[in-house]
């Protein structure tokens, strides 16, 4: 388990593209949990700007999902969905077994605990925290 501390947008931006360049090896789902306001869409940004996607980049909260054209190492799409609202059932709804079935594709999902039931074994999770106003706090935990 790794923890690093991020000051700004800027450095949380910055690890966002460092971890996505060098840690997506075959696993396409990245989960990030942690309290409103702890740096999950802010670490997601980072991520989609690593991968050159057309932004604006928001939260999808009430969207439940956003999708990303892209095309950078391997990866063709990118998910994003903000499982705030919603079940496992809601994830067939919008989707689902055609996301995780698509091998050029990466997902990232917010408040995964929501959703826990349905996630393969293989996803990598990551704990973001509010350290103060802003300073972040992200724990790579299986990896």
């Amino acid at each position: 388990m790794k923890s690093v501390v991020t000051n700004t947008i800027e450095e949380t931006h910055t690890l966002a593209s460092n971890f996505v360049q060098a840690k997506i090896n075959g696993k396409k789902i990245i989960c990030l949990s942690g309290e409103l306001g702890s740096g999950k869409t802010t670490f997601t940004q980072g991520i989609l700007t690593a991968f050159d996607a057309k932004g604006p980049y928001t939260s999808p909260t009430f969207n439940i999902i956003k999708e990303y054209d892209v095309d950078k190492n391997g990866i063709k799409k990118i998910y994003h969905i903000d499982a705030y609202r919603i079940k496992s059932d809601d994830m067939e709804l919008i989707g689902w077994r055609d996301i995780t079935a698509d091998k050029d594709a990466l997902t990232i999902i917010e408040w995964p605990e929501n959703v826990s039931d349905i996630l393969p074994e293989d996803v990598l999770m990551i704990s973001c925290e509010v350290v103060d106003e802003n300073k972040r706090k992200y724990v790579f935990l299986n990896f």
